[in-house]
């Protein structure tokens, strides 16, 4: 059972992660937070020693949520080849799912944070390799389970399909049109088709 404590930290979090995302760090006051949450500062501060140690706290929870929606996604498959298959049938719905969220969580701290929040960078940096990695696992196990070539650099497409995703969700974003998502989804599964596919 969460201690009081722990379910008042939970709270804030989930309340203002939307609020960072959107905004970002600089741009999201003290008074956003306790005009959210309904706390005041010393509730806030008693929870979180500062606002960029709640700001990096809402963005791990972001990106927990929606990695655990990508992995869940992917369990619907066995198959490696497969599993790549179904990144890009997630992304097709992310422009819906990101909106309830204020945004991309990676693609708007990662401008935000780049020049002002080098702690909130380093996050963000994690996260892009965390994501990158874990593509290269799926092509790994695809080499493997002799469903992906063996010759193929799994380092360098594993970059190369999230740098098309992330593309695909800043134009979609900042255009606010989901066929940027939808039309490069279809490229990658074609380039998995065709270059991937053994």
């Amino acid at each position: 059972m969460l201690t009081k404590a722990k379910q008042t930290s939970d709270f804030i979090i989930q309340t203002v992660a939307p609020i960072f995302n959107k905004n970002g760090y600089a741009a999201t006051s003290l008074s956003d937070i306790t005009k959210a949450t309904g706390l005041t500062k010393g509730a806030i501060y008693g929870n979180f020693k500062n606002k960029e140690e709640l700001a990096i706290a809402t963005f791990n929870f972001t990106v927990k949520n929606m990695l655990r929606r990508i992995t869940d996604h992917q369990s619907l498959s066995d198959s490696p080849i497969e599993k790549l298959y179904l990144i890009t049938d997630f992304y097709r719905n992310y422009y819906n799912y990101s909106q309830e969220l204020g945004g991309c969580p990676v693609l708007n701290m990662g401008v935000d944070s780049k020049h002002q929040n080098p702690s909130m960078f380093q996050h963000v940096k994690y996260t892009i390799h965390k994501i990158q990695n874990n593509v290269a696992k799926l092509i790994e196990e695809g080499k493997l389970q002799n469903e992906i070539k063996l010759d193929i650099d799994t380092i360098l497409y594993s970059k190369r399909l999230y740098t098309m995703i992330i593309g695909a969700i800043f134009m979609t974003h900042t255009i606010e049109d989901n066929n940027y998502l939808l039309e490069t989804m279809d490229q990658i599964d074609q380039m998995i088709h065709k270059e991937l596919k053994k």
